[in-house]
């Protein structure tokens, strides 16, 4: 059961490989691996804190003001992610800046919310949010390694491949856009490949 939530959550369902959700961050974020960690990690927490929340409440909760109480019940989870990274690990948080915070807004959270959360029990929800979370963050981490490698030559700080020239544009922003689009390419062609060969 756990091992299928994870299988949906990351390859199935994936947020960004298989729904091509929450791709502002991903370009912003993936810039090293140490932000998209600490990225994932935040919306792992934030995402799993609230679908077993909206589902404990989802038989309370009227639904003319659904998604207002959803969205409190995420702002609550993002600011506690936010204090405790403010508290914790101080130089990752003034890296990662304002996306903390907007976790609150992540289509990936409130679809979740939504979709899953308000129609399933809190067990459910609960490994719906852990796995769609991994899902969002190794896509992450996959997307950072590659950005930094390719941008910078490095990976945790340390030289990958002495007398290799780094690409600049992968360090910024049109580099987030061409590895997502590459990985996104890769992934939809072995999908397509796996079902040809299933026919």
């Amino acid at each position: 059961m756990i091992s299928e939530e994870l299988k949906r959550g990351i390859v199935s369902e994936n947020p960004i490989f298989a729904l091509a959700l929450g791709l502002c961050p991903a370009v912003a974020i993936s810039t090293s691996v140490i932000n998209a960690f600490g990225m994932g990690a935040a919306v792992i927490f934030v995402l799993t804190g609230s679908n077993i929340i909206i589902s404990f409440v989802r038989k309370w909760v009227p639904d003319k003001v659904r998604i207002p109480c959803f969205i409190t019940i995420i702002a609550t989870f993002v600011t506690i992610a936010d204090l405790l990274m403010k508290a914790y690990a101080p130089l990752l948080n003034r890296q990662l800046g304002i996306f903390v915070p907007l976790i609150v807004v992540n289509c990936i959270i409130l679809a979740r919310a939504e979709s899953y959360a308000s129609q399933n029990n809190v067990r459910k929800s609960a490994l719906d949010g852990i796995a769609i979370g991994c899902g969002f963050a190794l896509s992450l981490v996959v997307i950072a390694a590659v950005r930094e490698v390719l941008g910078s030559n490095r990976l945790f700080g340390l030289t990958v491949v002495p007398g290799f020239r780094p690409m600049l544009v992968f360090a910024i922003a049109p580099g987030g856009f061409f590895t997502i689009a590459a990985l996104l390419a890769l992934v939809n062609y072995r999908r397509l490949k796996k079902d040809k060969n299933n026919l």
